[in-house]
């Protein structure tokens, strides 16, 4: 891609400028408010350190799940600052509103290598509107906290699929440049769709099949498997004329499933036996059963051992791998053992000298919450839906608008 990046910014001097970046700061919080995986802030510490070395006025801005466009403490920064501010070695204020007096006041007494992050963005309606006057406002407003000669610095991969005022309105305010996150996000998914060595192996799991359906026809033709497993695999089961019980089901999606098994079959598969339960919860009686077996009343949680084992084999032969999302319901210890197996199998491949790919997501959370080796892939990606809609060949906004 033809953008600045930062080590362009940072040659160009950013001592006593402000610089707006904007982080994908969105980590998981549990019921008491306590992050329980810390993956993207890790991720984003990178950029951010860069210019506070150089000693650039740094303001971050980034969001919090899905609040509604109001301020709602279940969704504040707070925790993120506490544990930015551990990973910089240095403190970190929270504005205690988006683009408001506090935010301005405390842009305005920062001082070189200061780092100031703002209330989540998604405070403000404007952050997500489909008016594209009222993005404007929101963007000018931002642009306000670095002042005149500021430069916009794009490093959350995970919302740049999204034509937003801080991701995308942004960047046309502004000077404006890649983050070392984006900037390596772009060369691998890049990798892996212009010149990806063979035999390339594919593996999306995962609730729906309609999440994942475009990457499928935009990938079948290319690779040379499709692993398929998660809660999705059951439609494509259904598409063959099997029961499955009371496992997830997107009825509307079985002929989409049977047409991509009749043109595809030769790289689709899918799992021989489930581990099925008799209710959703972890302390359910499970039992392990072929895929053609599914007792009307239970529900498939995972992938059996034999689909591990078929699927293991294809995969530590790969030269190239991309997984995103869960073989099963590994949250719940009785049914991590397929998600486990084929991250484990991943890992044999990287070791074998294959470059492979954990698409963001509940995949990256897999990853940590299993114990797995990080470096045992050659990439995780902070980013699963746009790591999708790249790899559907679409054009994610806040990249193009990056683009000189």
């Amino acid at each position: 891609m033809a953008v600045k990046t930062l080590q362009d910014l940072l040659s160009e001097g950013v001592e006593g400028r402000g610089v707006l970046v904007r982080s994908d700061l969105n980590v998981p919080l549990d019921d008491n408010g306590q992050i329980t995986d810390p993956g993207r802030i890790i991720a984003s510490v990178p950029t951010i350190k860069a210019l506070v070395e150089a000693g650039a006025k740094v303001v971050v801005t980034a969001h919090l799940g899905r609040p509604k466009g109001e301020p709602d403490p279940k969704f504040s920064l707070a925790p993120v600052a506490v544990q930015l501010a551990e990973l910089l070695g240095r403190n970190v204020q929270l504005a205690g509103d988006v683009v408001g007096y506090d935010a301005l006041s405390r842009s305005e007494g920062l001082t070189d290598g200061d780092v100031l992050l703002l209330e989540n963005v998604r405070f403000d309606p404007r952050e997500t509107s489909k008016d594209d006057a009222e993005r404007a406002k929101l963007a000018a407003a931002l642009v306000e906290l670095v002042g005149d000669d500021g430069a916009f610095v794009s490093d959350g991969f995970g919302v740049v699929h999204r034509k937003q005022a801080s991701v995308y309105d942004v960047a046309k305010l502004l000077p404006h440049y890649a983050g070392t996150l984006v900037a390596a996000e772009v060369e691998v998914l890049a990798k892996l769709t212009e010149n990806a060595e063979r035999p390339y192996a594919v593996v999306l799991g995962g609730s729906k099949v309609s999440d994942k359906l475009a990457v499928i026809e935009a990938l079948a033709p290319k690779v040379d498997t499709l692993v398929i497993g998660g809660g999705m695999c059951f439609t494509f089961l259904a598409a063959q004329g099997l029961p499955v019980g009371a496992s997830l089901l997107q009825e509307e999606m079985i002929d989409t499933c049977r047409g991509l098994l009749e043109r595809y079959a030769d790289v689709i598969h899918l799992p021989r036996d489930i581990v099925v339960a008799n209710k959703f919860a972890a302390d359910a009686d499970s039992k392990v059963v072929a895929a053609h077996e599914i007792p009307e009343s239970w529900l498939g949680l995972d992938i059996g051992p034999e689909s591990v084992s078929r699927f293991a084999a294809l995969l530590t032969e790969a030269r190239t791998v991309f997984w995103n999302g869960p073989m099963g319901v590994f949250e719940f210890e009785k049914f991590e053992a397929g998600t486990r197996g084929v991250a484990e199998s991943i890992v044999t491949a990287t070791g074998k000298g294959a470059f492979t790919v954990v698409g963001g997501g509940d995949s990256a959370a897999a990853v940590r919450a299993l114990g797995l080796p990080e470096d045992g892939f050659s990439h995780i990606s902070t980013g699963g839906g746009a790591s999708l809609e790249y790899l559907e060949g679409k054009e994610l906004p806040g990249i193009a608008v990056l683009e000189d």
